[in-house]
């Protein structure tokens, strides 16, 4: 990925920060961008700064679309194009369906899913231009085996699923491959929110939680020249939940 540039939507901290500190380790530009803690994003960026100077972060709410074309072109305008982009911004707002409001259920859509489609529609116009491109989305592993309390984290997840195979179809035949990675239970911030009984019953073949490490690997795998065969997949890094 020497000069490739890279953008990691979500990139501050947990997946996302792993996923920045890998992809500058196999010589991309990165641009991380960031919602609310810039504090984390700057961390991340002295993170990676240990393996190369082309670094930046950028503020935006992927959520909304002018933020998102702000994002691109920082991103060109400091790096000349963007090769890859990994849709790694999420939240979670979980809860029985009973007691879920609808705003609940919206704010978790519009980051998770309606952000994806936001970055990919930009960046699949700036890579069509390019005859070339990688683009990676994040889904979760109960946007395919669904889990009890997140009905909308599912919804969104499993849309990203959707929208990955897609657009692997449309874009395939300009040299731009589209792969989704589907993580287990990963240890974040995400998940030491997670009350006890819930990780008590997780049913993890390899009986250990995952590392952002792991999923950072299947990124850089995915937007290497090593995966342009592979389009239209979706990746499970879960210790053989699913």
């Amino acid at each position: 990925m020497q000069n490739k540039t890279v953008i990691v939507t979500g990139g501050s901290r947990g997946i996302g920060r792993a996923i920045c500190i890998d992809m500058a380790k196999n010589g991309a530009n990165v641009v991380i961008n960031y919602t609310s803690n810039e504090k984390e994003a700057i961390e991340t960026m002295n993170l990676c700064k240990k393996y190369t100077e082309k670094v930046i972060v950028v503020k935006g709410d992927v959520s909304k679309y002018a933020d998102c074309e702000n994002i691109l072109n920082v991103a060109i305008e400091n790096f000349g194009s963007v090769e890859i982009l990994v849709n790694n911004a999420g939240i979670t707002k979980d809860g029985l369906i009973i007691r879920m409001n609808e705003d609940d259920f919206t704010k978790v859509i519009n980051i998770n899913l309606k952000g994806s489609f936001n970055m990919m529609k930009l960046l699949s116009a700036h890579m069509i231009r390019k005859k070339y491109g990688r683009i990676i989305n994040i889904s979760s592993i109960v946007g395919i085996i669904g889990n009890a309390g997140q009905v909308n984290y599912s919804a969104s997840k499993a849309g990203v699923i959707g929208m990955t195979k897609s657009l692997a179809k449309e874009l395939a035949s300009r040299n731009i491959t589209v792969n989704a990675i589907a993580p287990g239970f990963i240890v974040t911030d995400m998940t030491k929110a997670l009350p006890d009984s819930v990780m008590e019953n997780l049913n993890i073949p390899v009986k250990r939680l995952g590392e952002a490490e792991d999923i950072a690997n299947a990124v850089c795998f995915l937007a290497s020249e090593k995966s342009s065969y592979i389009t239209g997949q979706v990746i499970s890094v879960d210790g053989g939940m699913s």
